[in-house]
C-alpha cells in the first residue's frame, strides 16, 4: 500500500472562511476527507497534517522519511519564501507534488516564484480544492511507474 504524507502550510486551517473568492468555500477537513477517499480508491493511504509554523512543518517532513512513499504539499505562503522547507523536502529523497488552490500565476507577482517547484515532480494550481485530488492522482501515478 502506498502512503502519502499530505502537508498543508500556514493559514490553510482557515479554508472555508478565508477569502472564499480566492480559495473557495471548501474547508480543510473536507479536503482531507476527499484525499482519504481518493487514496482509498487507489489502494493507498494518506496522512494529512497542517501547521502555521515552518519548523513544525519541517519536523513533519522529516518524520515522513521511512513511512511515506511521497509528499503532497501546499506550502501556502512559505512557497515563496522558504528555502528551509524546500531543503527539507529535497532531503527526503521522495517524490513531491506541489498544489495550490488558486492559480498563483494569475495573482500578484511575488506569488510567481516557488522554492518548492524546482524539486517537485509537478505543480497543480488553480482548480480549487480539486487541485489536491488531481495532485494526489499524479503522485500515485508517478509512484506506479
Amino acid at each position: 500500500m502506498r502512503r502519502i504524507q499530505v502537508i498543508h502550510g500556514p493559514n490553510l486551517d482557515l479554508l472555508g472562511t478565508r477569502e472564499p473568492g480566492i480559495y473557495g468555500a471548501t474547508t480543510l477537513e473536507e479536503i482531507d476527507a476527499a484525499l482519504a477517499e481518493a487514496a482509498k480508491e487507489r489502494g493507498a493511504e494518506v496522512e494529512c497534517f497542517q501547521s502555521n509554523h515552518e519548523g513544525v512543518l519541517v519536523d513533519r517532513i522529516h518524520a515522513a522519511i521511512g513511512w511515506a512513499d511521497g509528499i503532497l504539499i501546499n506550502p501556502g505562503g512559505l512557497t515563496h519564501t522558504s528555502v528551509v522547507l524546500r531543503d527539507a523536502l529535497a532531503a527526503t529523497g521522495m517524490p513531491v507534488v506541489e498544489v495550490h488552490l488558486s492559480n498563483v500565476f494569475a495573482r500578484e507577482a511575488f506569488r510567481h516564484t516557488s522554492y518548492v517547484s524546482g524539486i517537485a515532480l509537478g505543480l497543480v494550481a488553480g482548480f480549487g480544492a480539486r487541485s489536491y485530488t488531481l495532485g494526489l492522482a499524479a503522485l500515485l501515478d508517478a509512484l506506479e511507474t
